[in-house]
Formats: C-alpha cells, sequence, structure tokens
C-alpha cells in the first residue's frame, strides 16, 4: 500500500452498518481516489504516505449526498428577488417595487420562493402585482416550483390570453369570463410565459453555477441526486468540469473535476412515447468525471399547495384530484419501458392517490423486472401525505423512499394553519411525512433539500429531520413528532441510504476498503450533538475521490 494521503480525525463514523466491537477508527488511507485502509492512529503511523492531513478532534463520515435537488434548474428559478421571506402580501409588494425599479429598459421583473400563506383567503393574481411593477413584465416563482404568478404584460408578450390544452395536467387559471388571472399550474403552462423571458447568456450560467457548486462543497456535500436535465445541463457540467480539470488550486486541489459528483435524471413527461423514452434511455451513461446520467425522473402528480397533487379525496377547495398523466396507463407503460431495460427511475408522488398508482404501476410489472428482483433502484419522491396501508405496501415493493424533512418543518404547521395543512384536512395532515413509519417498515430512505424549493445545506435538515421543527426555533411546536428520525437514520438518509438510493451501495455510503474516498469532517458529532447545535456546527472540510474540495481555515492541527 501506498497511499496518496492519511486523513486523521478523534472520530470516525463509518456507517457500515455493524460494529466490529474493536476500537473506533481515527485514519484513512487513499489511494488513487479510493479507500486503501481504516484504522487507528498508531495504525497509520505504519501507513507510508505523501501527505497527512490532521483534524485532530473533529469527526469524519461518509461524504455527505444530498437525494434530491436541482442545480441548473434551479439557476432559472432564482433568478430576481427572493421573495421566501415575505410574511404577506404589503411585503411581497415591497419587494418587487424595489425590484421594479432596479430593472433596465427591456428587462423582466422576477421573483421567487413565494409562499402562498402570504395571500391568505384571497386568490393569488396579476392584479396583486401589475400596478407594483409599473407596466413591466414580471413572472414570480412560487416557492413550490410548479406554479408560477405573471403580470398582465407578461401574459401579453406570451400571448396568453386564455385557457390552454396541454398534455399534462397544467393549467393557465381563468375567471369566470375566460381571462387568464395570471396563475400558471405545473411546468407546461409556465413555459409558456418563461420561454419569452430574455435568456441568460451560457458565461453567466455558468459562472452562478460554479458559485453554487462551491456553496455546495461549503455546506458538507460531496454529492447530489439531481432531478432534472433541462437544456444546456449537461453543456455546463461538461464546460465546468473541464474548465477544473484544466486549473491547478493547490489550496483545494480540484484537478479531479467538479467539487461534488452529480447523478443526474432526466424528465419523462406526459404527453411522450416510445421514441422519446428511447432517446431518454440512450442518455444514461452520459457523463464525464464525476456527473453522469444515471436515471429518469417521471411525475404523477403536482403539488398540494397549489391544488395539483393526486388525492384518494378532494382537497378543501375540490381540487388536487387529477392525475398528471391524464392517463396513468401511459405512465404505467413507461415504468415498463425503463424498468425492463434496468434503467432506474425516481417518480415525483406527493399525494397518496399518486403514491398508490406508482406502487400499482410497480407491482404490476413482470416478477423478473420488479425492485426487489432486479439491481436497478426504483424510487417515490417527496411522499408527503400517505395511510397506513400505502406504508405497508411500500416495504414490499421494494421501493426507496427519498423525502426532503425541511418541507415539512418549513411550509407546515403543528397546528395545521398552514396552507398545505388546510387544504388537506386534519387527518390527512396528521399522516405527513412518514419518514419514522417508512424506516420502521424497512424501507431505506434517502434525505435531501428539493433545492432551490428549500435550502440546500445538510446540517440544518440533519436537525430537522430529528426536532420536526426549525432548528433554530425552540419555540416552535413539532409537526407530526411521531415521525422523527433518530440521529442515526438522518446521517444514513444522507450517507448509507443514499448510497442504496442510487444503486452505489457497493462502491460509496461507507468508510470502508475499496470505497470512494469521499468523506465530511465535522466540529461536532452529529450522532451525539444536540439537533440545534447540529444545524450551527461547522463543517471543516469535504473531499472527492481523496482531494480536498473544501478546508475551512484553521481546520487541520
Amino acid at each position: 500500500m501506498n497511499p496518496d494521503v492519511i486523513i486523521l480525525a478523534d472520530t470516525i463514523h463509518t456507517m457500515e452498518g455493524s460494529s466490529s466491537g474493536g476500537p473506533a477508527p481515527q485514519a484513512v488511507a487513499v489511494e488513487g481516489g479510493v479507500i486503501a485502509a481504516v484504522g487507528s492512529r498508531d495504525d497509520a503511523e505504519n501507513w507510508p504516505a505523501a501527505e497527512v492531513i490532521d483534524f485532530g478532534a473533529a469527526v469524519l463520515t461518509p461524504g455527505l449526498v444530498d437525494c434530491h435537488m436541482h442545480p441548473v434548474f434551479g439557476l432559472e428559478l432564482t433568478r430576481g428577488t427572493d421573495l421566501s421571506g415575505a410574511t404577506d402580501l404589503a411585503g411581497v409588494r415591497a419587494l418587487l417595487r424595489a425590484q421594479a425599479e432596479a430593472t433596465p429598459a427591456g428587462d423582466w421583473v422576477r421573483g421567487w420562493g413565494l409562499d402562498p400563506n402570504v395571500f391568505g383567503s384571497a386568490t393569488a393574481h396579476r392584479e396583486l402585482i401589475d400596478d407594483v411593477v409599473s407596466g413591466l413584465p414580471c413572472l414570480i416563482r412560487l416557492f413550490d416550483g410548479h406554479s408560477a404568478l405573471a403580470s398582465s404584460r407578461a401574459l401579453e408578450l406570451a400571448g396568453v390570453t386564455g385557457p390552454r390544452a396541454f398534455d399534462q395536467a397544467s393549467e393557465v387559471v381563468c375567471d369566470r369570463s375566460g381571462r387568464p388571472t395570471g396563475l400558471l399550474l405545473e411546468a407546461a403552462a409556465v413555459e409558456l410565459v418563461a420561454q419569452v423571458m430574455p435568456a441568460e447568456p451560457f458565461g453567466e450560467r455558468k459562472a452562478r453555477l460554479a458559485e453554487l457548486f462551491t456553496q455546495f462543497a461549503q455546506s458538507g456535500l460531496t454529492g447530489a441526486h439531481v432531478m432534472d436535465c433541462g437544456e444546456g445541463s449537461l453543456e455546463l457540467y461538461r464546460a465546468l468540469e473541464q474548465e477544473a480539470l484544466e486549473e491547478e488550486d493547490p489550496g483545494h486541489d480540484r484537478a479531479g473535476g467538479l467539487p461534488l459528483r452529480l447523478r443526474i435524471s432526466p424528465w419523462c413527461m406526459p404527453g411522450s412515447g416510445e421514441q422519446d423514452w428511447q432517446r431518454l434511455a440512450e442518455q444514461i451513461g452520459v457523463g464525464g468525471k464525476r456527473w453522469e446520467v444515471a436515471g429518469i425522473k417521471l411525475f404523477v402528480d403536482g403539488t398540494v399547495d397549489n391544488g395539483t397533487a393526486w388525492l384518494f379525496e378532494p382537497d378543501t377547495y375540490g381540487q388536487s384530484v387529477t392525475p398528471f398523466w391524464p392517463r396513468p396507463k401511459e405512465y404505467a407503460a413507461a415504468v415498463r419501458f425503463f424498468a425492463g431495460r434496468g434503467i432506474p427511475t425516481a417518480t415525483h408522488a406527493i399525494g397518496d392517490a399518486g403514491v398508490a398508482a406508482v406502487l400499482d404501476a410497480f407491482e404490476s410489472l413482470p416478477p423478473a423486472v420488479r425492485p426487489v428482483a432486479t439491481e436497478a433502484v426504483h424510487r417515490i419522491e417527496h411522499l408527503e401525505t400517505v395511510p397506513d396501508d400505502l406504508i405497508e405496501r411500500f416495504s414490499r415493493a421494494g421501493l426507496v423512499a427519498s423525502m426532503q424533512p425541511t418541507h415539512c418543518t418549513h411550509y407546515s404547521r403543528a397546528d395545521h394553519t398552514d396552507n398545505w395543512s388546510t387544504r388537506l384536512g386534519e387527518e390527512r395532515a396528521n399522516n405527513a411525512w412518514r419518514c419514522a413509519d417508512l424506516r420502521a417498515a424497512g424501507t431505506t430512505l434517502g434525505l435531501g433539500s428539493d433545492w432551490p424549493i428549500a435550502p440546500f445545506e445538510p446540517l440544518p435538515i440533519l436537525a430537522d429531520a430529528q426536532l420536526r421543527r426549525r432548528s433554530g426555533h425552540p419555540g416552535e411546536q413539532p409537526v407530526v413528532p411521531g415521525q422523527a428520525l433518530t440521529a442515526l437514520q438522518a446521517l444514513e438518509g444522507y450517507t448509507s441510504h443514499a448510497a442504496k438510493a442510487a444503486g452505489e451501495w457497493a462502491v460509496s455510503g461507507s468508510v470502508t476498503v475499496g470505497k470512494r474516498a469521499d468523506f465530511t469532517v465535522f466540529d461536532a458529532d452529529p450522532l451525539t450533538v444536540s439537533p440545534d447545535d447540529l444545524a450551527a456546527a461547522r463543517v471543516l472540510a469535504t473531499f472527492v475521490d481523496g482531494r480536498a474540495q473544501h478546508l475551512a481555515v484553521g481546520a487541520v492541527r
């Protein structure tokens, strides 16, 4: 063994799933980007190495992986003014007025992160924003990423004058006279307006993406499951990685490529057929050193918040009863196509009927290609409200759950006065984000942020998963506290279970000889520190392939 580097830390959580009963390791040797040895500090003294990095009393774990996010899509969704902190309509209007005053002639006013709770009992309408943007075209993305509010001028430029028909369950919301209100539900409707907005130059997008990846690494992430692959995405990843391979940065040693690994799943949408699915299948395996197209993303519903989820019974407004694929059998046919070719899938399913439809599709597969009989990993994303019988079916089906704890803690309230809970009613709101029940049923549970829908920083998410409230807000009541995860389960969601959710347990997710040398180093122990303190803890370093991608000042002893 001739390791390139030895990394030392007083505590190393290997996340292997069982303990040998011996002393906990404090040293890991890396050779050629993989783990060559794990042992004690005494062992390390006998390992020859070109470099030794000693983090002293710090804690090292497998690298944290976000199981659901949208880096490139998020670049578009986060253009303009951040409205996520606005708590009422007056605050939103003030922010938009300031943005309009700063907007150059010919450009658009943009906003994002709008919480529908700001409208109270009112309905989102273009007339609520037209006057403050002074006649400029304006498009505001609501926080769920599935809806937007357009100003009158924006609708005029897009030629949207009335209702439209779509292959998917999208809607240009109109009043009784047939005039658009400005509210656009789901991707196809939003795209009618978004496509006429000035495009951001490639160089500016690349620079913003590079900065975003730097922030990801600084937050503790060494990988991400990317749940979209829109126009220009692969070109951006390719350009950034080539730039990283060419540059020399001794301080951070990014010669290996991107600062984190990306596992990418392009969208498969309603209205597509086998020729389209074949083109998607041909993208599998496309990639570079640290990014790869490795799965397919599908949708069976939208969101509870805008009435486009798929529920067994209508919400309190009579909405959320329509599947995203108007003909669900076509969704099941797409599942058969990809599963039959061993291609992993991830399906967005939020409502109880949506989750049931995904289970139906996989249970109807030929036995040889069902998740329990194949190495291909198939997942359901979000699972926001599900009854007991679906938890039981889920555990038998062999599907993986991918969930976002901060969707619960940031956007719902224990007293059910929030928009999400009000729409569902008490019984379904009490079936919210059943993380603990899924784990108890033996389900693999990957955790993530769904950035930009919620913040990407993993430490607060690990904390919220345990608290069922926002970390740093001890006065808040927890939301369905019986669904809290343990500290170990939360960390598994970003390490060992994240690897299993990608079908990569053989090569990642634990500090084990032969696996990738991807690590995150903390100044506090995520398994023993209080969740609120964990959320405020410091990430000292991240490593990918044994190379430091982030190294905090003063981190090394």
